[in-house]
């Protein structure tokens, strides 16, 4: 069984393969019969060549163990990935958006739409295999940049069935107005899709908490395991890639030894990462200092544990 960061290199490769070949088909039909459908279509499936080799690039640096200089790892080179894709893509958007209120004025007609039809549907077959396959292994690794990618091919998906429907009708009810038009729809999609896969990046980029269903998880691993803590509090979460980073402070009686003490972390810390995997985590552990301690910890009735998902 491959391990994870064998399977994301391998998802990224055939991500590039499946790009070039889909690139190449939609140029060639796109300049012989002119259709701008076709050739906006063959700009998307070029940047997603490029921009599954960043992924390609990123995912490998982001696999590097942690160094001196980068002692949380190089996760974020799957961050910094995503950022540049939503910049490219973003960019194609508005170059589609521009070329098709041009073709609109001018009155371009495109010609042989047999043959982009063709290509358009083969294009939806292609990029919807990637595409689940993609979502499968950034499901199983988390990896922010196979996310991006599959994203790159779900859009193929359902651009390409909207301009192969679009042909079909320019051919039956002669509309070559509608070559243009639906174009402007894919570059005014495109253009959307950019700016939300840079919202989220930059969600990484700026240390945003992890979503609420994992830090409740990490809440619940806590309150079960906890053993002889009377507090958890200031939990704070990030991620460097795929990797999760979280710390917060724990509470124990006074009484109990460096050891023991240190049992209780050792058990939150396997605990939480058997919840959340791929996770870096550390504990504060405090000393309680109760007015009314009974100096004995298996006597405490103050052993409840508080929310862990405020700062206290």
């Amino acid at each position: 069984m491959k391990n994870p960061s064998s399977k994301k290199l391998f998802a990224a490769k055939l991500s590039i393969s499946t790009a070039v070949s889909l690139s190449l088909m939609k140029f060639i039909v796109g300049l012989l019969t002119g259709s701008m459908a076709v050739l906006s279509s063959a700009i998307d499936s070029m940047l997603d060549i490029l921009m599954s080799g960043v992924n390609f690039l990123a995912i490998r640096h982001a696999e590097q163990p942690a160094d001196d200089d980068h002692a949380y790892g190089h996760g974020k080179f799957e961050t910094m990935a995503a950022l540049i894709q939503a910049l490219v893509i973003g960019g194609s958007g508005v170059w589609i958006l521009i070329e098709s209120v041009r073709r609109l004025i001018s009155g371009s007609t495109p010609s042989k739409l047999g043959s982009g039809m063709i290509v358009l549907i083969v294009s939806v077959i292609a990029s919807w295999l990637i595409s689940r396959y993609l979502v499968k292994v950034a499901k199983e690794t988390d990896s922010a940049a196979l996310r991006a990618d599959s994203l790159h091919f779900a859009m193929d998906v359902y651009t390409n069935i909207a301009l192969a429907a679009g042909l079909l009708v320019i051919h039956f009810f002669h509309l070559p107005w509608l070559d243009p038009l639906l174009s402007l729809f894919v570059g005014g999609y495109i253009l959307y899709e950019a700016i939300k896969l840079a919202r989220h990046a930059m969600y990484d980029v700026l240390d945003t908490q992890l979503p609420e269903d994992l830090r409740k998880k990490i809440e619940k691993a806590i309150e079960i395991h906890g053993g002889d803590m009377l507090s958890c509090h200031n939990l704070r979460t990030r991620k460097s890639g795929s990797r999760k980073i979280i710390d917060f402070h724990l509470t124990v009686c006074k009484n109990l030894t460096v050891d023991e003490s240190h049992r209780i972390t050792e058990l939150l810390e396997d605990q939480i990462e058997a919840e959340l995997n791929n996770a870096d985590i550390t504990i504060h552990v405090e000393p309680c200092h109760r007015h009314d301690c009974p100096e004995n910890p298996n006597s405490c009735e103050a052993q409840i544990i508080h929310s862990v998902i405020g700062n206290k």
